[in-house]
């Protein structure tokens, strides 16, 4: 997979690159990220990005040329471009699965208070936010949307089958764990887990997954009857 970000601040992305999983999935050619300095492509002199909003608002708005150029510059038209933002779809397991079929996608982190919204009727095919809340800017969402989404992709996980029992996989929450020692200070791991029954575990697992769904987040539940 290609990943295309467009930001005003690249350096945000650098440690975030060379840290843990998005290191190894680099490193293994499993995915191709490509950062971009959007204010590369201002025409203004001063490297200028952003304007005062018509209809006398308050703040600053990103301008649309920058974003334009940067979009045609580096040939990103037809790829799939996200917009990170309030008004998107919550961000789901199931959207990131949607994500992860396909081949290349472009991000575009906002600044201030947003963008032109001429880039979005232009250029944008999904919105996505990442919660009811504001940030002051597009790159944490997108780093979160991508940490999510690369770890999909085939062979970047050690074990593919690790993503089947994890969180709001078939909507249900991940099963308690447990690792050594099997007691610690009078508390002792399930004995299913330990006596070696694989049928057993996946019985239990199930059943865990089950009732830590209807013990912390009922509403999930509430959505496999739709």
């Amino acid at each position: 997979m290609k990943i295309n970000i467009l930001t005003i601040f690249p350096e945000i992305f650098d440690g975030w690159k060379n840290t843990g999983m998005i290191k190894q999935a680099l490193d293994r050619n499993l995915v191709e990220i490509n950062v971009i300095d959007i204010r590369d492509y201002t025409t203004n002199k001063h490297k200028k990005v952003d304007d005062y909003p018509y209809g006398g608002f308050d703040g600053m708005l990103m301008q649309v040329q920058p974003l334009d150029d940067a979009i045609l510059a580096n040939n990103l038209e037809n790829t799939h471009v996200i917009f990170p933002s309030p008004k998107g779809e919550v961000l789901k397991q199931s959207v990131l699965e949607q994500l992860a079929t396909k081949d290349e996608i472009t991000l575009v982190a906002g600044r201030y208070e947003g963008v032109d919204q001429r880039f979005i009727d232009m250029h944008v095919d999904q919105m996505i936010s990442v919660g009811d809340y504001i940030l002051t800017g597009g790159e944490l969402p997108i780093a979160t949307i991508l940490d999510g989404l690369i770890r999909l992709i085939p062979g970047v996980l050690n074990n593919d089958t690790s993503n089947v029992y994890e969180s709001f996989h078939n909507n249900l929450l991940e099963f308690p764990q447990y690792t050594r020692p099997a007691e610690y200070k009078g508390l002792k791991v399930p004995e299913v887990l330990v006596n070696g029954n694989h049928k057993l575990i996946e019985e239990w697992c199930r059943e865990q997954q089950i009732s830590e769904t209807k013990k912390y987040r009922p509403d999930l539940l509430d959505e496999n009857k739709e």
